[in-house]
């Protein structure tokens, strides 16, 4: 049972591979038309766009958007 167990998370987890857990910490996006964004405290971003990351994303945008720090 623990190696149909092992097998099945190593299958499951092999396309988390292209992902790296980025930014840790709250993190907000810029808010849209409507009112709305994102807002997290952990970050898992494509691998190909960690630059751009800070940019679209970051705690300046927080405080744009009316959170308390």
């Amino acid at each position: 049972m623990k190696k149909i167990i092992l097998i099945t998370s190593l299958i499951l987890l092999t396309n988390c591979s292209s992902y790296s857990v980025v930014k840790l910490g709250k993190k907000c996006t810029k808010m849209s038309n409507d009112n709305s964004y994102e807002k997290s405290f952990v970050w898992i971003v494509d691998k190909k766009n960690i630059e751009e990351f800070d940019n679209k994303i970051n705690k300046e945008n927080c405080e744009l958007n009316g959170e308390k720090s």
